[in-house]
């Protein structure tokens, strides 16, 4: 009888093979899966593809070599707007980690429930308002005339909009800018994987005499360590795609920010002002493989793809 009932249970997993491998080769998954798949081809491997064609080719269509790279970064502005986007990128990374990893902890540490769900919706907030609309409500920030803070603009000798977009103060603006977007949906994504961690190993910490500082020191951060270099690798790929926010302060400024602030506003530039396409594609493609060097960097440093 029992030989008959296992006989049965293996017929009905189809021939004895084990119920997940069949489930894998099912054509469902595949169903799910071809709209990203479709969609990240369209839209992201082939204008890749022909950004490369472009940058290896000048305007006549024939093989440039390296020629578009050497004329771009020759490019009197080419210098000026890498050190633009690095200052930027160095404080607005620097500021994520610290400060969204900070929050993070601060609200998980939080007993009572309602003021922790309270502060998270809060600072999710700012989300809702991203991209140029954000910018357009630093404009008002921003003009000591007008800004909701202009005591605190003063104080820090500001008393005109001018004197606040110069542009050695711009990296600052623009980290501050992205991080008010952007930093509460990090600050719920942070929490959700340290509800993750066992209360077990907490409080086998607590038992053994840690306190909080030391609990996040010694546990949380470390365990927190992958999702912080998934956070590094998204945000760089975002952040060396600096471009709303210095194009409309640019517009806004009366060109007091230089059009060509940025890489991307120097590809732009080389696009629809100079109409230079190839030139255009040359600098995507430098962001592009300083992006996937740096994001490589943080893949392995991280730990990100390594298993438990």
């Amino acid at each position: 009888m029992t030989i008959d009932a296992s006989e049965g249970r293996r017929s009905r997993r189809g021939g004895g093979k084990p119920a997940g491998r069949a489930f894998a080769r099912s054509p469902i998954g595949y169903v799910f899966v071809s709209p990203y798949a479709l969609l990240t081809i369209t839209f992201g491997i082939v204008p890749s593809l022909y950004a490369v064609l472009l940058a290896f080719t000048d305007a006549d269509g024939g093989f440039a070599g390296f020629d578009n790279f050497t004329k771009v970064i020759d490019d009197f502005r080419f210098w000026p707007a890498v050190f633009h986007v690095t200052i930027y990128l160095v404080i607005w990374l620097l500021g994520l980690v610290v400060f969204v990893v900070g929050l993070a902890l601060t609200v998980h540490a939080i007993g009572v429930r309602s003021v922790s769900t309270t502060l998270r919706f809060v600072y999710y907030l700012p989300g809702a308002l991203a991209g140029a609309s954000s910018v357009l409500l630093w404009l008002f920030v921003l003009d000591p005339t007008a800004s909701p803070v202009s005591g605190l603009l003063s104080a820090m000798g500001f008393d005109t909009f001018v004197q606040v977009i110069q542009p050695g103060n711009l990296p600052v603006i623009f980290a501050i800018i992205a991080f008010w977007t952007g930093a509460g949906g990090w600050i719920i994504i942070m929490y959700g994987a340290l509800n993750n961690i066992s209360t077990e190993v907490i409080e086998a910490a607590r038992i053994d005499g840690a306190n909080a500082i030391r609990i996040a020191l010694r546990i949380q951060l470390p365990m927190l360590r992958k999702w912080v270099a998934y956070m590094g690798v998204m945000s760089l790929a975002a952040g060396t795609q600096l471009f709303i926010e210095p194009q409309l302060l640019s517009q806004a400024s009366n060109a007091v920010v230089p059009n060509d602030y940025s890489l991307n506003q120097l590809a732009y530039q080389y696009a629809f002002q100079q109409n230079d396409f190839n030139g255009a594609a040359a600098i995507s493609l430098i962001l592009l493989v300083v992006a996937l060097l740096l994001s490589w960097v943080f893949v392995t440093r991280g730990g990100l793809f390594e298993k438990e």
